[in-house]
């Protein structure tokens, strides 16, 4: 059918209000599985220490009765340590956008400025469970903290091939990050169970499992896991659950948490007894010298990844993500 002759239209029309929601959508992920899981505590300088120690392995202890003492070998304590990370977002509003009327926010300043708290939290949690390697940093370069995987080497598995994986090392006063072998092997949970086992056996109760999506799937088909049948508030009885967050072992029950932020090809296992994050500063927001017609605020962190005893935990790595 054709429109009749002399019919306004929309399309005539130059007239006619926007049609703007007065809410701003955004799922960009928050949350913070291992920093919100560590310890918390304080740095007092820049490069933050601690100390491990180790009892002697058990042994025939059978002596004379009579007999004179004589002094056991004395072992000293490992002296570790870990530079603290800057952490830095700023924002920058001038005057004219801080005035006019818009949707979704009234403060420009404000809705950035917690848009960019978000995002310092991210970065820190990215920084805290990859694995880069400390550095003590320069006038050119920052200091960055050595994260999770790299303080990781007595209980490893890497499940991949054709290459030669290295292991970190504290050298010097910093950790060197670790690599990998060049091709992917398929977790499993022979490979869960074996670094479950090394860790309780050299003293850990780890109790998180920290994986990345492809490897959370795989997770929750290992026969370990508690239950796929579950009396949930607000479900019926006796309903098959798509998802698996608690793995019943023989050295405990760990919970399986996914992680965005950390390498989807490492399954970390953690006993976060074990592990801090040291804040020299904690999270601010201070505002800057004013310039011009704008206000500038910057959001700062300086915090480091103490472990306190990485032979707590351990990791897989090298697999499969696809």
């Amino acid at each position: 059918m054709a429109v009749p002759a002399g019919t306004t239209t929309e399309f005539d029309i130059v007239g006619d209000r926007e049609d703007l929601e007065d809410i701003i959508f955004d799922i960009s992920p928050v949350e913070t599985p291992f920093a919100s899981n560590a310890k918390k505590g304080g740095a007092d300088r820049t490069y933050a220490e601690w100390q491990t120690d180790a009892l002697a392995a058990a042994a025939a202890n059978a002596n004379l009765d009579g007999d004179d003492s004589s002094p056991n070998t004395i072992t000293a304590t490992l002296r570790l340590g870990n530079y603290t990370q800057i952490l830095k977002k700023t924002v920058q509003v001038s005057g004219t956008t801080e005035a006019v009327d818009k949707a979704g926010r009234e403060s420009e300043l404000a809705y950035q400025l917690a848009k960019r708290g978000k995002e310092l939290l991210r970065d820190l949690e990215s920084s805290l469970s990859q694995n880069k390697g400390s550095t003590v940093g320069t006038t050119a370069a920052g200091r960055t903290l050595a994260s999770v995987e790299s303080w990781l080497f007595t209980n490893r598995t890497d499940i991949g091939s054709g290459g030669s994986p290295t292991t970190p090392g504290f050298i010097s006063g910093t950790v060197t990050a670790p690599t990998d072998n060049s091709a992917s092997g398929t977790f499993t949970e022979a490979h869960l169970k074996a670094i479950i086992k090394a860790c309780w056996t050299q003293g850990g109760e780890p109790r998180t499992v920290l994986v990345g999506p492809f490897n959370k799937q795989r997770a929750s088909a290992f026969a370990g896991i508690a239950t796929q049948y579950n009396d949930v508030t607000g479900r019926r009885p006796g309903t098959i659950q798509g998802a698996a967050d608690v793995y019943v072992s023989d050295f405990g029950t760990l919970t399986i948490v996914p992680s965005r932020f950390s390498r989807d090809a490492t399954v970390l296992v953690l006993d976060m007894d074990y592990w801090s994050v040291a804040y020299l500063r904690g999270v601010m927001k201070e505002k800057l010298a004013k310039t011009g017609d704008s206000e500038k605020w910057h959001l700062v962190a300086e915090a480091t990844l103490e472990a306190r005893n990485e032979k707590s935990s351990g990791k897989v790595t090298t697999c499969t993500t696809s």
